[in-house]
């Protein structure tokens, strides 16, 4: 079964646009658990626009579900994942200044990087995945770094999906595939959302795990988060 995990990214965002702690960031990420999400995601980046290296040990600290860091292995994000020893990292390609994480990796290129990020992870006992763009190429390469996993990036998919959605999964669906039979687990991220979680998940072999956070946050505005992640994890078992 696909585990969901919610990207809280957006909690903290709307603290900091007005300062003080509302809302609660820490809050907000046990009650996620509460409400059935089975993992937490959070993306710290060099600027702390939104979540905090504080906010991390925080929740390393209080939740009981997995927590997935995501970043960009630069030195001080691997000093935190280091010190804080998550269930996964996740490593993310993204330049200090981007609005959101918008490629994946060139493994190929970053090969010998990247080898040793992961190497430096996993010998802490940190599952590691690499954040891709469904290239079947990059699959091969990624599992040469030494990756546990890899996520796939879905926007491609998700600005496809309304036009022609079983094209617009092709690609997605023959890495994963690539993944599988190199032995990686398969994550998914960033633009699924209600309307293109349940294709996506009944599509996409061995895929172990979604974050979630822009899409889920925003329909929680209008649904309640207790609502809301009921919902999506209704669409990834894929109940009426």
């Amino acid at each position: 079964m696909t585990k969901l995990s919610v990207n809280i990214n957006k909690i903290a965002t709307l603290r900091n646009s007005r300062g003080g702690d509302l809302p609660n960031v820490l809050e907000a990420a046990l009650n996620a658990e509460r409400f059935g999400a089975e993992g937490i995601t959070v993306h710290p980046r060099p600027d702390e626009r939104h979540i905090r290296y504080s906010d991390v040990y925080d929740l390393k600290g209080a939740i009981k579900t997995e927590l997935n860091i995501e970043g960009n292995p630069i030195e001080r994000f691997t000093e935190l994942v280091l010190d804080v020893v998550p269930a996964q990292v996740t490593l993310v390609p993204d330049a200090h200044d981007a609005i959101t994480s918008n490629s994946g990796w060139d493994t190929r290129t970053h090969q010998a990087f990247l080898r040793e990020v992961v190497a430096a992870f996993k010998a802490k006992g940190i599952r590691t995945s690499i954040f891709l763009d469904p290239d079947v190429e990059m699959v091969r390469y990624a599992a040469e770094c030494g990756t546990d996993r890899i996520e796939l990036y879905t926007e491609a998919y998700a600005s496809g999906y309304a036009a022609d959605r079983e094209r617009a999964i092709r690609p997605y669906a023959e890495a994963a595939r690539e993944a599988v039979r190199l032995g990686l687990g398969v994550n998914g991220g960033h633009d699924l959302n209600l309307e293109n979680l349940r294709y996506f998940a009944r599509t996409i072999p061995g895929l172990l795990e979604v974050s979630i956070g822009h899409a889920l946050i925003s329909d929680a505005i209008y649904l309640g988060m207790e609502n809301t992640i009921q919902l999506y994890l209704r669409e990834l078992k894929g109940e009426a």
